[in-house]
């Protein structure tokens, strides 16, 4: 699935991380990049390194908030036509936890409603054709530390499978990007530190757009995407020895 040259493409949570990292080589590659976030003083630092990039303040895990993006969307940028859904959060906790519930509560927002959402309201814009949801390793193992993160992904993915059938006939193609852990501040600074570093997966999944692959995995990712049952019981084995 190779991108429309000159595309213009929003970047959900794309001042940071792999969304910064997606960012980038899209910008490298002359597409129009308009990207939205919760805090401000990031989305700053991203136009002082990038100015061309296009941004907008938006929290959503609020619904009115990300009915509004949708509205200013439609008003000023009616020509979008790639979502990529890459905004999500990350809470190392257990339900033992007295604000497990609140953390929970804000991963579903984040993870689960705001891209399905999104998805549904921007399949109103005349001109999308691409949908990306950024999934997880996770989804088909999971990390008994990130219990909801886990399950959040494993409800994307699933949505993803069934929306790339119900659209299988229309001009809108579905996109899985299914990072597995990497250098970044997910879930908190360092927590991370050991992973591959985020550039290289970048320009894989890249790669594998080109080849026409609406599936893109790395890694650890790639490997629990090919493997059956019995294995994943393994690697959920080895991961809470």
């Amino acid at each position: 699935m190779n991108m429309k040259p000159n595309s213009k493409i929003l970047v959900t949570g794309g001042a940071s991380g792999i969304g910064l990292a997606i960012v980038e080589r899209l910008l490298k590659d002359n597409h129009t990049v308009l990207v939205c976030g919760r805090r401000e003083e990031v989305l700053k630092e991203l136009t002082d390194k990038h100015p061309a990039v296009i941004i907008k303040k938006c929290d959503l895990e609020s619904a009115a908030e990300r009915e509004a993006l949708y509205k200013w969307i439609a008003s000023e940028h009616s020509d979008l036509n790639v979502l990529v859904n890459n905004a999500g959060i990350q809470h190392w906790m257990s339900p033992s936890d007295d604000n497990f519930f609140t953390k929970a509560q804000k991963e579903i927002a984040i993870n689960i409603e705001a891209p399905l959402h999104l998805t549904a309201m921007f399949m109103k814009l005349p001109k999308l054709d691409t949908v990306m949801n950024v999934t997880s390793g996770l989804a088909f193992s999971p990390f008994a530390k990130v219990p909801v993160y886990s399950a959040t992904k494993a409800f994307l993915r699933s949505f993803t499978l069934s929306l790339r059938y119900i659209l299988k006939d229309s001009n809108i193609k579905i996109v899985e990007i299914v990072p597995p852990a990497l250098k970044t501040d997910l879930g908190g600074k360092g927590l991370h530190d050991h992973a591959p570093e985020v550039g290289p997966f970048v320009e894989s999944i890249f790669e594998q757009l080109e080849q026409g692959k609406t599936e893109l995995t790395y890694g650890m990712s790639e490997h629990r995407a090919n493997i059956g049952a019995e294995e994943l019981k393994k690697e959920f084995a080895k991961l809470h020895p």
